[in-house]
């Protein structure tokens, strides 16, 4: 809890996570954050899609999938290849800055 107003308790979304999913570190925590990346990608390829006025069929075209695999990766349904997402982004003319920090505070950048 961080703060009151006018007597109720106000909780951060943080305060909210560590109680109902687990804290940082934490198995079903880190199963969370993962899932909420892929949602968010799943989401940003969709709403592109959408915007550059693409079918799912016509993305896939674009690729070499099948309109099934744009499907799956938009909804998050299954795991796809980082290759597939890559060709993806390259469809629909992103470019792709890719950031990767360990744990003893190694950085590595991608562009």
């Amino acid at each position: 809890m961080k703060a009151k107003k006018n007597g109720q308790k106000i909780y951060t979304l943080e305060d909210l996570t560590d109680k109902y999913i687990g804290k940082k570190g934490t198995h079903n925590r880190e199963k969370f954050e993962y899932e909420l990346k892929a949602d968010i990608i799943g989401d940003i390829i969709k709403r592109t899609r959408l915007e550059k006025n693409l079918t799912q069929e016509q993305l896939g075209d674009l690729i070499g999938v099948q309109k099934a695999q744009i499907s799956k990766i938009e909804n998050n349904t299954k795991d796809v290849r980082f290759s597939t997402i890559l060709r993806v982004f390259e469809a629909l003319k992103a470019t792709v800055n890719l950031s990767i920090v360990f744990d003893n505070h190694r950085k590595f950048k991608i562009a």
